[in-house]
């Protein structure tokens, strides 16, 4: 398994944008393929190990935004990968998505007349830089087969320097003018609207009723209010009126732009947005005229933890609302990592999780979901919190003494989501991370079903090869590789030694389905010391029997270790 880790460089101007200073360094675009070289032709299948995105959506789909393409649970057990294309054109109705991983997923609220409208961003890499591959949108994604319209990434044109917003005036700004560090990475969607939050791009809507991208004005790094509703707010130059001492622009304010230009999440209810951006949280209220107010919080004189804000979603407890925000440390060296949360839209704030740091929030009446680098954290009154034991299945398999057994080697947690639906029991989760997908029906995380990428179920091989015991499925600061084996159900014990190239062995172990805590079947790269081995190459022996009848059999795997 290879992991391409992209990092951001901001390109936002019509030839070449300075890179971008402010950006922290464990936040990475990450692409991981499935554990193959060959393609997966079967859509049936997952075809990426890393889960970003959750979404659940009607009865029973859940949907996981991965590193390659949109995965689907229609009906608890099966797993149906959307199918990708290189030929889109912008506008163009089409069945299938760009190829490249998805950064982004949103669907409308349960009960509202948009709740099967769906949308999701494609980003993957050009030289080393992410790059946005545009946005797919569908009015029924509950159909069999989905029927999108692709839009490519928003840019603007080169000469746009200012731009109308709402019904009163104009903006100036910036144009951003190529899909460069144009990524999308949140988005959400109102009665109206779908916003989207980007790093070059910034904060942008699509309006439903005339299919068109409009960038949205935050207030600029010294601003704590921004006012786009008032005739006052406009100056009048030659024959419009534009938006006074205000310029859009995503540069860094060495370089005359704003941090709080680059956004990075987005939430919507009724006339109420907020966008999390590389500065800090912005509460804004739409108004008449699609015009919106804003209003600007910022570390540390509003107590947020950091500025550097990823995350936000909404706890509805007791007839009030909490905002939760996942924040990074940004340009202070005084932030933190955490969470901040406001009962009171915005007059106070107050932290939580100091020093964890938060990719994805889901809250649910009184209880509320971090998804961290450690896993999953839970809270019931936002002051004590637990963390979630690393997901591991063992579930029975019917008249036999053994279990289906696997386990998730990732110690990071990207996604989180409370799923409140019949057809799952009412009160479960599931979570994404870099070693697949996981499903509890059990909101302790006590037992859970793993869904992952297999590229041969049929055959005998390691995973990732090579295989790096620092880098490579690292749980709990040990890195394991995976051995998949295509034995039948009922065997009990499958036998491991591994063999350096001198045929000298170094390890020996055994695998037992019949013990519910035995995990995935796999080794952390140290000998029978515990002692790392050497680089070099490896033969495993696996040893079980190939049928019911017949006898235990050994099978053979290279392995190549790299540290």
């Amino acid at each position: 398994m290879k992991r391409l880790i992209i990092y951001i460089v901001l390109l936002c101007s019509i030839d070449c944008l300075q890179a971008q200073r402010l950006f922290p360094s464990d936040f990475t675009f990450r692409i991981m393929n499935a554990d193959s070289i060959d393609t997966l032709l079967n859509t049936n299948a997952m075809r990426s190990n890393v889960v970003t995105e959750v979404v659940l959506q009607g009865d029973k789909s859940v949907w996981l935004g991965t590193g390659l393409g949109i995965s689907i649970i229609r009906d608890s057990i099966t797993v149906e990968t959307l199918q990708d294309t290189l030929e889109l054109t912008n506008g163009a109705y089409t069945t299938r998505l760009p190829i490249g991983g998805i950064s982004a997923m949103t669907t409308g609220d349960e009960g509202s007349s948009y709740d099967k409208f769906m949308f999701a961003a494609v980003a993957g890499s050009e030289n080393d830089i992410p790059i946005g591959k545009g946005i797919v949108f569908t009015t029924d994604a509950t159909d069999t087969t989905i029927n999108w319209i692709y839009y490519d990434q928003p840019i603007d044109d080169a000469l746009s320097d200012t731009i109308p917003f709402g019904d009163i005036g104009f903006i100036a700004v910036l144009p951003v003018t190529v899909p460069q560090a144009n990524v999308t990475y949140d988005m959400d969607l109102s009665q109206e609207y779908a916003w989207t939050a980007s790093w070059a791009g910034g904060l942008r809507r699509f309006k439903f009723s005339d299919q068109v991208w409009e960038r949205v004005p935050l207030p600029m790094d010294s601003q704590y209010e921004l006012t786009t509703c008032e005739d006052t707010s406009y100056v009048r130059v030659g024959a419009r009126y534009i938006l006074k001492d205000f310029y859009l622009n995503p540069r860094d304010p060495l370089d005359g732009g704003n941090h709080n230009h680059k956004a990075f999440s987005v939430l919507s209810y009724s006339d109420t947005i907020w966008v999390g951006t590389a500065n800090g949280i912005n509460r804004g209220i739409l108004g008449s005229g699609n015009c919106i107010d804003w209003r600007h919080y910022a570390y540390p004189m509003d107590n947020l933890s950091g500025n550097f804000v990823v995350g936000l979603e909404i706890q509805r407890l007791n007839g009030k609302r909490v905002i939760w925000a996942a924040t990074v440390n940004a340009d202070d060296p005084t932030e933190q990592r955490g969470l901040s949360y406001t009962i009171d839209d915005g007059l106070s704030w107050n932290t939580a999780l100091l020093g964890e740091r938060i990719y994805n929030i889901a809250a649910f009446d009184s209880l509320v979901f971090a998804a961290s680098a450690n896993g999953v954290w839970k809270t019931e009154d936002g002051i004590n919190w637990a963390l979630y034991k690393p997901a591991n299945q063992a579930i029975p398999i019917p008249n036999t003494a053994i279990y289906d057994l696997d386990e998730v080697l990732a110690d990071q947690v990207y996604s989180v989501a409370f799923d409140s639906r019949s057809y799952y029991g009412d009160r479960s989760i599931w979570i994404g991370t870099g070693d697949g997908a996981a499903h509890s029906y059990d909101l302790n995380g006590l037992n859970w079903k793993i869904f992952r990428a297999e590229y041969d179920v049929e055959e005998d091989y390691a995973y990732p090869n090579p295989f790096s015991p620092y880098t490579h499925n690292v749980l709990n600061d040990n890195g394991y590789v995976r051995f998949h084996t295509n034995e039948w159900s009922g065997t009990f014990v499958i036998d491991i030694d591994i063999y350096n190239f001198a045929m000298e062995k170094v390890f020996a172990g055994s695998f037992d389905k019949r013990v519910a805590s035995s995990g995935a079947l796999k080794w952390d790269g140290r000998d029978q010391q515990g002692v790392y081995v050497h680089n070099g190459v490896y033969f495993v022996k696996l040893t079980y029997p190939d049928s019911q009848s017949s006898k235990p059999s050994p099978h053979w795997l290279k392995l190549i270790v790299v540290k």
